[in-house]
């Protein structure tokens, strides 16, 4: 039976339910974007010791704002189509998506939702992907394809779209389909000082 899973972001302005069922992935992205996001916003803190960000994607009406819709930012990081959402307000990251509703899929920060919750709700992940950009020693890590998260993002998309939840999900305009908050795309500026990180590899 499905559950539904809290979040909220790190000052609770921005809050919702995930709907748990048999539809998702849950995952730990090393890649060097999911890197530089929470290093952009301030919140390093939710990676793991390999620079992991912990992440549950799903069909995209599974995820319902109970609060805070006023309070949601996003950025292309890149020029790439992700959308990365976040709260405006403490910038906790939240979600990922497409850059708009028309490709439908949400991506959630586990980080932003209850610990024990998610532990008891999806157990362990099924694998971690890019590995290439993780640090330290990933030798005890089981990683997997990005074919095989595609396949399985392939049947829930086209799932949103036949049914028509692809207008229902709360980061984006029913009838237009375009994201609810203006994104930002980072300038090189911003690019730059991400850089000097040491992140853009």
């Amino acid at each position: 039976m499905p559950s539904d899973l809290p979040f909220a972001c790190e000052c609770g302005a921005v809050s919702g339910t995930l709907t748990i069922g048999a539809e998702g992935d849950h995952v730990i992205c090393h890649c060097t974007d999911c890197q530089n996001l929470v290093h952009y916003l301030g919140h390093a803190r939710v990676l793991d010791a390999q620079g992991g960000t912990a992440l549950y994607q799903t069909r995209c009406a599974r995820m319902r704002l109970a609060s805070g819709r006023d309070r949601l930012a996003c950025v292309h990081l890149t020029d790439q189509p992700t959308l990365r959402w976040y709260a405006g307000c403490c910038r906790m990251p939240l979600f990922n998506s497409y850059a708009n509703g028309k490709l439908p899929f949400i991506t959630v920060q586990l980080a932003a939702c209850d610990a024990a919750a998610h532990e008891r709700l999806l157990g362990p992940p099924g694998g971690h992907l890019f590995l290439q950009d993780a640090v330290g020693d990933t030798s005890s890590l089981r990683k997997m394809r990005m074919g095989t998260l595609m396949s399985r993002f392939a049947v829930r998309a086209i799932k949103d779209i036949v049914s028509g939840d692809r207008r229902r999900a709360a980061l984006f305009d029913p009838q237009t389909l375009e994201p609810i908050a203006p994104p930002h795309r980072l300038t090189a500026e911003e690019r730059q000082a991400l850089g000097s990180n040491g992140l853009n590899r």
